[in-house]
């Protein structure tokens, strides 16, 4: 888990839709490296993750792509196990890789313990949580799939019940975010959409 998404991750999509780039591959059915954080972070605990916006591996509404508006779905979860002080939330798409790794969409921490719903649309984070980093950098909100032509990717909305709250220093990067969270997972769950590059897009 020592791959940071950076910036550069950015432009390097953007100039190669295809995923065509040395550095940007699509996986393969059981590539260790496309294991998720749900998959290199496991718990005893499970957590029943919902959203208003498609079933568990349904296709993601273009609305809450890139392509169209970039509205967040919202997101709901069953409560955390005794001695959950807060969650993280983490989106991976893991059908392509950057840098061997899941592309990292969306993070945030600190969510606090009662907390157990986003509402559709939310811009900004509950009281007491922060956005963490994403394929753009540290601190950046939603960021929906904005994905290329080709087969459909994964997008895996994951939530993590942990028995801690992370430094705000751990929202630097992917690797800070998942070492804080490391041995402090309770129980996690997670929803998987499927989206696709926009027929109307250009």
């Amino acid at each position: 888990m020592k791959h940071a998404i950076s910036a550069l991750a950015a432009a390097t999509l953007l100039a190669t839709a295809t995923g065509a780039c040395g550095q940007v591959a699509r996986s393969t059915p059981g590539q260790p490296e496309a294991r998720t954080a749900l998959d290199l972070m496991p718990a005893k605990g499970k957590l029943t993750v919902t959203t208003p916006a498609f079933k568990d591996g349904g296709d993601i509404p273009f609305e809450n792509t890139q392509y169209r508006g970039n509205v967040f779905p919202g997101l709901a979860w069953t409560k955390g196990p005794k001695g959950t002080k807060s969650y993280v939330l983490i989106m991976q798409d893991n059908s392509l890789l950057y840098k061997g790794a899941p592309i990292l969409h969306w993070t945030m921490f600190n969510i606090p313990a009662g907390v157990t719903k986003l509402e559709r649309g939310m811009t900004a984070p509950p009281a007491g949580a922060a956005y963490g980093p994403n394929y753009m950098g540290p601190a950046k909100p939603y960021t929906g799939p904005k994905t290329p032509p080709g087969p459909k990717d994964n997008y895996h909305f994951e939530i993590f019940a942990i028995d801690t709250t992370v430094p705000d220093e751990a929202g630097a990067s992917y690797a800070a975010l998942t070492k804080a969270m490391d041995g402090h997972v309770l129980a996690s769950g997670e929803v998987v959409g499927q989206g696709q590059k926009d027929p109307q897009a250009k």
